[in-house]
């Protein structure tokens, strides 16, 4: 059947903004076909241009506002929204909050679990400068050396200096890095030749420790002016305790490649976690917004019932950060995680905080939860914390196999929480309370939630 469209690129129409979609853009609808509008909030009158037609949407832009939301906030830079670095930044933090719970309802509903309650998502009091790792790229923009962030959905580098969600010495760091590399003319890498030297700044600053760590991504084996470089960092950022060359000599999209050299200071920093002392690599994955971290992970060991007799799992596991602080109150904790370098880091981790009771795996966590079940491990709490794409129909198999009486699922993607709730529900596990979702990434789309999942009696 041939599909009608209604809209026209390059035409203008006149419409009413219903909705906002999980990325955070407005929906118009022109005869019932959707515009999607970046900068468009829910109840606007607007003026909309289309940009681009597909066979079931469109795309436009704002040309003019007949009304505007009041959950508007006057974005001064705009560059935050355009780069995608805030791209909710032009929504007042309480509706962004409600956004965020009803992102959640809405994908419950739609998949008839509209019974499950969400309760209000939970924000920070300062819902910004909360970022304590930057990766900002390096180019060339109009014949200077700059550091900044890409347009959204293209490679053209937007020069930023203020990135509003990340901690301000961290900015600070990387101005410096930035003013070093053109001083002492240092060549950024060009991705369409494969020549240059510099590709990514990289900055980790603690939360509590206010170590500072800065990485200097090269696609070449020697840094040139290395000395001079590093004595300029050593002199400009006062916290710096690690200076790092990570070599990335591969035609990739990967931010860092595999090989560290540091160039000045210790191989690692340390920062606190829910009272643990966690050694931070270059490479390490380590939560970037460690205040709404902790409530998070206070909130799923809250809900995991602990008192010390029990034997937890922690899927995804990575450099520990759950099941050191779950060690506390249980009697065994495994881990297990696909990335090697993370795995010798929980251990590493757990040996320091003098955690005798975490045991650390590497592998996939579907296989290695089969291998658990084959095994006869019989755990009282399964805590999963999955990347975007969830959880592997197998892990929930074998799951539901070792048969715990609870499953906390730590989640940051919405829609594979509601299809991993179902799957749990065919094996007899259950939503038991309200899922609350916690606000780790404020003035972006994303959203963090908290599930706890019981069997029911008699379920196999």
């Amino acid at each position: 059947m041939k599909v009608q469209i209604q809209v026209h690129k390059n035409n203008d129409y006149q419409a009413e903004v219903t909705d906002l979609t999980y990325e955070g853009n407005g929906v118009v609808k022109v005869d019932d076909f959707p515009i999607f509008v970046p900068n468009a909030l829910p109840g606007e009158k607007i003026t909309v241009r289309v940009t681009k037609v597909a066979r079931h949407f469109a795309w436009g832009r704002v040309m003019e506002w007949q009304s505007k939301s009041p959950d508007r906030v006057d974005v001064k830079d705009k560059k935050y929204i355009q780069t995608g670095i805030a791209p909710l930044g032009h929504l007042k933090y309480a509706a962004q909050l409600k956004f965020k719970q009803h992102q959640i309802k809405e994908l419950l509903e739609k998949d008839h679990l509209g019974d499950i309650e969400v309760l209000p998502t939970m924000g920070m009091d300062r819902p910004y400068h909360y970022r304590n790792k930057a990766q900002v790229p390096v180019k060339i923009v109009r014949g200077q050396l700059q550091t900044g962030f890409y347009k959204r959905g293209s490679h053209t580098l937007v020069p930023i200096e203020d990135f509003y969600i990340q901690d301000p010495k961290i900015d600070a760091a990387i101005v410096v890095v930035r003013d070093l590399l053109r001083k002492y003319h240092v060549t950024p890498y060009d991705e369409r030749t494969g020549k240059g030297v510099v590709r990514t700044v990289m900055v980790r600053r603690g939360y509590y420790s206010h170590e500072v760590m800065v990485v200097l991504v090269t696609n070449t084996k020697r840094l040139p002016m290395a000395k001079e470089i590093v004595a300029g960092i050593v002199a400009g950022v006062p916290e710096v305790k690690s200076i790092v060359q990570n070599i990335n000599d591969k035609k990739t999209n990967r931010l860092l490649g595999d090989r560290d050299q540091t160039l000045w200071g210790a191989d690692e920093i340390h920062d606190q976690l829910l009272g643990i002392d966690f050694a931070i690599s270059p490479l390490s994955f380590y939560q970037v917004n460690p205040q709404q971290t902790e409530r998070l992970y206070q909130t799923a060991i809250d809900n995991a019932g602990l008192d010390g007799g029990q034997t937890v799992i922690d899927a995804y596991c990575g450099i520990g950060t759950i099941s050191l602080a779950v060690a506390k109150y249980a009697k065994q904790v495994y881990g297990v995680e696909i990335v090697p370098a993370a795995i010798e880091d929980a251990k590493h981790n757990a040996k320091r905080n003098g955690i005798r009771n975490a045991e650390f795996v590497v592998g996939k966590a579907e296989e290695q939860f089969t291998k658990w079940q084959a095994a006869g491990l019989k755990p009282d709490v399964v805590i999963v914390d999955p990347p975007r794409k969830g959880l592997a129909e197998s892990l929930i198999e074998a799951t539901g196999q070792m048969a715990p009486q609870k499953v906390i699922y730590v989640s940051c993607n919405p829609a594979t929480l509601v299809r991993d709730i179902q799957r749990f529900g065919e094996r007899g596990y259950h939503v038991v309370k309200p899922i609350q979702p916690v606000d780790q990434f404020p003035q972006t789309t994303h959203v963090e939630s908290v599930t706890v999942l019981k069997r029911t009696k008699n379920s196999r």
